[in-house]
Order: structure tokens, then sequence, then C-alpha cells
């Protein structure tokens, strides 16, 4: 039965219940077992929630249009109510939640059945999943390697075959960069796109979005059409699509204007097999009729990673210092990581103007990049600037300063945060390996609101340059 997880992505799945070849049940039960076999060595399940799961199935799961496929949630901000969540820390370790999630209801509505919660590093925070609480997680390509963050214990459960598509979360780049470690499609979604209440309907300030990672392009389109929507108390809400994110999978894109982007923002160097992988892409994107130039947007980007820090740790602050004042205890490394300690004692020194010239630069930011979208429909760059890297090098307890971890975590993950702040979709695509077998994602970022204009070019891109065939041996 662990078979047809190979061979079928969710809605694959979901077609092969309805047409009784196979049972919700039996499908529960090979995912629980591939991911019993699989996580001793990969590490990437935080939770098992195996009762859960078989307790919806018994009851009867709702008739959506993915009925009876196993699902994994990330372990950081999404709730199921008696279950436990700890967000990859010690201070949150055995916490049961109160109320459950609008997107987990969304997700248990369309059919899913949720079996399970996946590795993220402390509180979603850097470009790997290594926690103290749980260990490393581990790249099924190179063991040694990193499976990005802050999603990777998602990216890892779908690359090695334990489920086709897992719930992603995405504040710096943490649904992108495990896509392109992993060798995955992750799209974040545009701000406001999928819900993140009922406790609170953004994060970070409004950088941190929902959605998830997947092996097919159809899979994240028809995923995104059960989970997105307005929720009741948000803030803003994305503009409403034409039809069904699936309907644009297949698509013609029509000949797209695409803006080169090769250089990050901070400059920071990028692997020469990154970039032959992002030249080649834009050479495929050519032959498929669009016309392709290198060209930038112009931001201030000293004011732009200024503002990011300041909306990150000013959160993380007041977040950690609630739950340590709920519990009467006191911040230290027996219960955080150093480099959390050190987010946490830089946002409590932040004022409100802080935070404030922070949410100004990236309004600035957004219009600067909206402006120059006017010129262009897309913009096609490299995910990360180099394939993945060993694990031990950006995790948020190794000693290091925080300036060495920033500088080092900001070099690795410099194209994609930018994006978090504009609240502009963007996606990952795997298309290319390096020459010692490691996976590199190419990113194609899009103007607020057209998620279904990427859906069309990721279709035919998907169409043009197969991946799925393309697996890691796990011996």
């Amino acid at each position: 039965m662990e078979d047809v997880l190979d061979s079928h992505d969710s809605l694959g799945l979901a077609g092969l219940v309805k047409a009784r070849k196979v049972s919700p049940p039996e499908l529960l039960e090979a995912a629980i077992a591939r991911a019993e076999r699989l996580n001793p060595a990969l590490n990437f399940m935080a939770q098992k929630h195996y009762d859960h799961g078989r307790k919806a199935v018994a009851a009867g799961l709702p008739q959506g249009p993915f009925h009876g496929v196993p699902w994994l949630l990330k372990d950081l901000n999404t709730y199921i109510a008696g279950e436990v969540t700890e967000g990859g820390s010690r201070l949150y370790k055995g916490y049961r939640a109160t109320i459950t999630s609008e997107l987990v209801k969304r997700i248990e509505r369309a059919g899913f059945a949720i079996f399970g919660k996946t590795t993220t590093p402390e509180f979603g925070l850097t470009g790997t999943t290594e926690s103290v609480l749980m260990g490393a997680t581990r790249n099924p390509w190179n063991r040694d390697r990193i499976a990005g963050g802050s999603s990777g214990g998602a990216a890892v459960a779908v690359a090695a075959g334990v489920i086709p598509a897992a719930h992603a979360t995405d504040g710096g780049g943490s649904i992108r960069i495990p896509a392109s470690c992993c060798g995955l499609f992750g799209l974040k979604p545009s701000r406001g796109r999928v819900p993140m209440g009922p406790t609170r309907t953004e994060g970070w300030g409004g950088m941190s979005v929902h959605h998830a990672v997947t092996r097919t392009v159809r899979d994240s389109a028809a995923i995104l059409d059960v989970t997105q929507g307005i929720e009741p108390g948000s803030r803003y809400a994305a503009p409403t699509p034409e039809r069904p994110f699936l309907d644009e999978v297949g698509r013609n894109p029509g000949k797209l204007r695409v803006a080169l982007m090769l250089t990050p923002f901070s400059g920071a160097p990028v692997d020469p097999e990154v970039l032959a992988a992002t030249h080649a892409t834009a050479r495929l994107l050519e032959g498929l009729g669009h016309r392709v130039e290198e060209a930038a947007p112009r931001i201030d980007f000293a004011s732009v990673a200024a503002s990011s820090f300041a909306l990150m740790a000013s959160s993380v602050a007041a977040d950690c210092t609630d739950r340590a004042k709920a519990l009467g205890i006191t911040l230290g490394p027996d219960v955080v990581e150093r480099t959390t300690l050190d987010f946490i004692a830089t946002g409590k020194a932040f004022t409100g103007m802080d935070y404030v010239r922070g949410n100004n630069a990236y309004q600035a930011a957004a219009v600067a990049i909206a402006q120059f979208m006017e010129q262009y429909d897309v913009i096609l760059s490299p995910t990360v600037t180099t394939p993945p890297p060993p694990l031990g090098r950006v995790g948020l307890d190794t000693g290091r300063s925080m300036a060495d971890w920033g500088a080092e975590v900001g070099a690795f993950a410099a194209f994609t945060g930018i994006f978090n702040g504009t609240g502009q979709p963007s996606m990952s695509l795997p298309l290319a390996m390096s020459a010692d077998g490691l996976p590199i994602g190419i990113m194609v970022t899009g103007r607020y609101g057209e998620e279904g204009l990427l859906f069309r070019l990721a279709g035919q891109v998907e169409a043009a340059a197969p991946w799925s065939a393309r697996r890691p041996r796990l011996g």
C-alpha cells in the first residue's frame, strides 16, 4: 500500500478513494507506517497525532476534494484543540491548544486526515530546521545537509514520500527555502490570502503567511482553493481570484515580461551552480515564448533589512516574555536558544517608533517594487544563494554572535525575505540539481494578488521540464 504514496499526488490519492480503489484508513496507515520507518533517520515528525487522524477517519471525513488524503501540519502557530503544539521550543514544551485554527478547520472540511505535526526551528526563526528541543531535521538527498527552514520537517516528509503535500508557513522564505533544499514546489501566497487566526490574523507584522510544500503544481493550486479566503477579524484580504487556482494550471500564461534578477539586494555572492541553473531557467522561459531581460528593482535595502529585524525581534520578545510571565519563569538558555535570547533582548530595546519606521520602510519597498513590476510580469531569481549547506551552520544554538549568525543566514537566504515584507506571491520551482546531487530551486515572484499567473507559468514549466520522477534514494 505504501507504493501508492509514491505514484500519486494528493489529488491523485483522492481520486483513488473516490473510485474505491483504496480507502481512507488504508492511506492513513500507509502514511503512518512510512513516517515511522523514515523518521528515526530524518527526524521530521514533531508531534504524532495518530489517534486524532484515526478517529477522524473512523467518524467519516468530509466529502471534500481531498477526502481521505493524509496530511501533516507544521508545529508552529497552527492549532488543534486539545493537541500539543510546541513551536520547536522548550518554552512551549507540552503546550496543549485550547482552540482550533481556522486554517485547520478548512483543511479538515476539504477531507484531509491530519495525523501529526512536522518539525521547525524555534519559532521559525532560521533557514534550517534544527532545535535543542527536537534535534536536527536531515535532508533526504544528503543527511549531512540542512533541509531548509523553517518548514524543513514538512519538506522532508514530502520529499521522502510520506505524503505528497504538507502544510508550511513562510515569514522570510520558510516555504521556498525548504522547497529549494528538498527539490519540491513551494508557493508563498499573497498576504491575506490564507487565514492565520483566530487568536491573531497576522504574524511578524504581516510578513508571515501559510500554505504548503508539494510535489506537483496542481496540488498547490487545489490546496490554496480550499484554504484561501478572508477570515473574521482579518485586517486585510487578498483580491478574490478570477477563477479557481486549479483551473489556472494548464492555462496559457501568455507571453510574459520576465525580469532576471541575479544579484540579491544585499549583494551577497551567489554560487556558480545556482547562477548557472538560473540562467538555464531563463533560457527555458525564452524557449516557451517569454521575454527575459536582466533587471531588478531599486530599494533601500539597509532600511528594509533593519525593518525586518525590528518586526521579528519585537514580535519574538513580546511572545516569549508573555509566555514566561504566564509560567512564572525567567527566560534563559535552559528554555530558549542562544540566538533566540539575543532576539528577545534586542526586541525589548526597540521602541514603538522603531516598529513604525520598520513598517514604513517595508511599505516604501512595496511601492518601489510594485512600480517596477508595471514593466514586468514576474521576477526570476535564485531561491537561495547556494545548494543546501551542512548542518550546524545556521542554527539558533551554535554559540555564535547574533551578528555572525545573521550574516551567514542572511547571505544564504538573500532573495526570499523582501517579498514577505511586500506581501507578494512567490514560488520556488525544483528545476536543477548540483553536481553532487543536491536540489537547486529557482524563484519566480509575481504581483500582489496574482497567484493565478504564477500557477499558469508553473504549470507550463512543469510540463516542459518535469521534475516528479526526481526523488532521493532513501536506502
